[in-house]
């Protein structure tokens, strides 16, 4: 399908950086208008949104006007034993998660969708996974009780599994041993692509019967 968000237009929260520059790309593709945003913007073609500042998130609301989709790839991972965490941190993921589709959901004037991001780790607890399990845990409730007041604007959130989107570059040698046995643990085999999320994201922005769900992309793995 092509030209399903025809002159749709489409913000991205996050849409300069892997996940969400992908998505931009294919809505763009989809002959969508796309605005794309970050928390510290290096051009003028970029608009800013920091979701632990409610008052960029009001002006940039203001800036853009009402907007058929927004979708929010916001996240900041923190991973530490409860003894050891450092609060900062912490509040800057409940921003990112929790705080921050509130902001977004009451001041930006959105006609159609909004589409937010979870992850499998809010399933799969254990030693060190409190914040971003947490947070992205509470994504799915947020996506349910935002539909329940936003209707009939539609809100659902999805839960990528493991994806090879250069988040795990970092493990440098051993990342490819770490694909390798996150696709032995699906039930297909085989890690996920940014391709099989960007497909996800955009059904669900052209999906007008769908709306409070999770949508859990990760290869059948619970």
């Amino acid at each position: 399908m092509t030209g399903r968000l025809a002159n749709h237009t489409v913000l991205i929260v996050g849409g300069t950086h892997r996940l969400g520059a992908a998505i931009a790309a294919a809505a763009s593709a989809e002959d969508a208008h796309v605005t794309v945003s970050t928390h510290a913007p290096h051009d003028e073609d970029t608009l800013r949104i920091d979701l632990r500042d409610e008052a960029s998130v009001a002006a940039a609301a203001r800036h853009i006007g009402p907007i058929d989709h927004l979708v929010s790839t916001a996240g900041r991972s923190y991973s530490a034993p409860i003894r050891e965490m450092e609060l900062s941190r912490v509040q800057e993921a409940i921003a990112a998660k929790i705080t921050g589709p509130l902001l977004l959901a009451k001041h930006f004037q959105i006609r159609k969708s909004l589409t937010l991001f979870s992850g499998q780790v809010a399933w799969r607890p254990g030693n060190g996974s409190y914040a971003t399990g947490v947070t992205n845990g509470a994504i799915a409730f947020a996506a349910q009780h935002l539909a329940a007041e936003l209707a009939p604007v539609r809100v659902n959130a999805i839960s990528p599994g493991i994806v090879d989107s250069g988040l795990w570059d970092a493990r440098g040698a051993l990342k490819a041993a770490f694909l390798t046995g996150a696709a032995s643990r699906t039930l297909l085999g085989t890690t996920g692509t940014v391709h099989d999320i960007v497909d996800a994201v955009l059904w669900i922005m052209s999906a007008p019967f769908f709306t409070g769900e999770t949508l859990r992309v990760d290869g059948g793995r619970r």
